[in-house]
């Protein structure tokens, strides 16, 4: 067989080493030699002995399994082999996480993480009802997170001196240290005049790191992540 299809550019190699890498833009290859995990649906290949389970049998791992109270079910995957992930094309990224660090993120952004990581549903301080959902999860711990993301995210700095206001629909996560709070930006009597509708953004204090993808999330969306 030739083609551009069969190059280097497209073939999958062995892995090296255990644990996740990024196979390609939209996908994440995981050597699996133990246990790891994943949302459902997204394992879209794998070889070598692997088993599937779904996580989230008791109350507390019920809870767990929505993440962010978003309707996001986790799987364990357990063995050894290798297994690809993706997630609606998204493009795929990989955060590593040192002891001591915290890291926020929206759960329909999160694709697949490593089993030595620790996540802990929490409300989104200040947000009300409205910030991107009412739930975030927190990761701790030490490990790789590997996220998705519509398009390239955006990564912005957050200073005391220059605090940082996003969409509340468009914020993927941000580090732990940053304060959140809601911030209105029109008067209702500018929306009535009819202003442009962003009356509402997550307020982001502090001295981090916030990460915002580049389209907001579509009621349809919103309900199927």
């Amino acid at each position: 067989m030739k083609g551009d299809l069969f190059s280097s550019d497209h073939m999958v190699q062995p892995a090296v080493t255990p644990g996740m890498t990024i196979q390609n833009a939209k996908s994440i290859k995981y050597a699996v030699n133990g246990d790891m995990l994943a949302r459902q649906g997204a394992m879209i290949a794998y070889r070598g002995n692997l088993q599937f389970e779904r996580k989230g049998q008791s109350v507390g791992g019920m809870l767990k399994r929505a993440v962010t109270g978003e309707g996001l079910p986790l799987m364990t995957v357990r063995g050894q082999g290798e297994a690809w992930f993706a997630h609606e094309a998204q493009n795929c990224f990989i955060i590593g996480i040192e002891p001591g660090d915290l890291f926020t993120v929206n759960g329909r952004n999160v694709l697949c993480f490593d089993s030595t990581l620790s996540y802990e549903i929490k409300t989104v301080k200040g947000a009300g009802v409205t910030g991107g959902g009412i739930f975030n999860s927190v990761f701790s711990g030490h490990g790789s997170l590997g996220l998705i993301c519509e398009g390239n995210p955006l990564v912005i700095p957050v200073s005391p001196q220059q605090p940082v206001y996003v969409d509340t629909d468009a914020v993927v996560g941000w580090t732990a240290q940053l304060h959140t709070s809601l911030h209105r930006s029109q008067s209702i009597g500018s929306m009535i005049r009819g202003g442009s509708g962003e009356a509402v953004q997550l307020k982001l204090e502090g001295d981090g790191l916030v990460v915002v993808r580049p389209s907001e999330a579509t009621p349809q969306k919103a309900q199927q992540h």
